[in-house]
């Protein structure tokens, strides 16, 4: 599942010219035991500081208190759920976690300052062809207020509003559901 992230979502067919600096190598792959404590941080950026401009500072704090900010616990959750990585220079900068006997994308989450480059975007296109892959036709997902727009804009349709109690807060999120049809290359 290699892939390289570049700005155009593939790489160029010409050569930079001399001097000229590359972002870093993205590389999607499966998720490793040792990805767990990068989960973790990811995670926690994620939502304290990715989705500042959707929920509240208590909202946030909340979210980020459900899941521990603990690499032990993220590695066994590997166990539970197919878990994709986006790995920069051997560093988890993103991640998806896929259920796949029900079709569902549990998690996804991007270092907040990788944001907006097309990372979250490569994850769900390696989700939608595992699912494929198992005879899924069809994705759903809860997403944040943060992601609904990018996933309308890339397919997916809105089921209905959600709400969900995170450390006694009320989270906004929407039910979404994308269906699964295989490209031909």
């Amino acid at each position: 599942m290699r892939h390289a992230d570049s700005d155009q979502g593939s790489e160029p067919s010409v050569q930079p010219p001399p001097g000229h600096r590359r972002g870093p190598r993205i590389v999607y792959r499966t998720a490793h035991p040792r990805d767990g404590a990068d989960q973790a941080e990811v995670f926690h950026h994620a939502v304290l500081q990715g989705a500042a401009g959707h929920y509240s500072l208590a909202e946030r704090q909340a979210w980020a208190m459900v899941l521990p900010r603990d690499g032990c616990a993220w590695a066994a959750r590997q166990a539970l759920y197919t878990s994709l990585v986006a790995d920069c220079e051997g560093r988890c900068v993103g991640f998806l976690e896929l259920d796949i006997p029900r079709g569902r994308i549990e998690t996804l989450y991007v270092w907040p300052s990788l944001g907006r480059r097309g990372i979250g975007a490569t994850l769900l296109v390696h989700a939608e062809r595992l699912l494929l892959e198992a005879g899924v036709t069809r994705a759903t997902i809860e997403a944040s207020a943060m992601l609904v727009d990018g996933l309308v804009h890339r397919g997916w349709q809105r089921l209905g509003d959600d709400w969900v109690e995170r450390g006694g807060e009320r989270l906004y999120r929407q039910r979404l559901e994308k269906r699964l049809v295989a490209v031909e290359t």
